[in-house]
């Protein structure tokens, strides 16, 4: 396993309450990056200071998991089991190459 992979992954709700899987350091890190500036607080700069800590080595990609679901805790992008599933049935739905 790559270091910077987690054990196992954040689930979180992006754009139109799609799921998507962070798991990684460097996952984490873009999705952090791409965070509008506007909107960025205490736990977004802690989570983005982790990553840089940990891509250079100096942190246990762990410790960035769970600094990066804190801060998508404290902004309602985590996604539960259902939500994930709910979106893995509307995909099959919809693309018919899925069965």
């Amino acid at each position: 396993m790559k270091t910077d992979m987690f054990k196992e992954p954040v689930s979180i709700l992006i754009g139109l309450g799609f799921p998507a899987e962070i798991r990684s350091v460097l996952d984490a890190y873009r999705h952090l990056c791409e965070w509008p500036a506007a909107s960025r607080d205490i736990a977004h700069s802690i989570a983005l200071k982790a990553c840089g800590a940990a891509l250079r080595g100096e942190i246990e990609a762990e410790t960035v998991r769970g600094l990066f679901a804190a801060f998508a805790e404290k902004h309602d992008l985590l996604a539960s089991d259902a939500e994930i599933l709910l979106a893995s049935h509307r995909r099959r739905d919809r693309d018919p190459h899925i069965r």
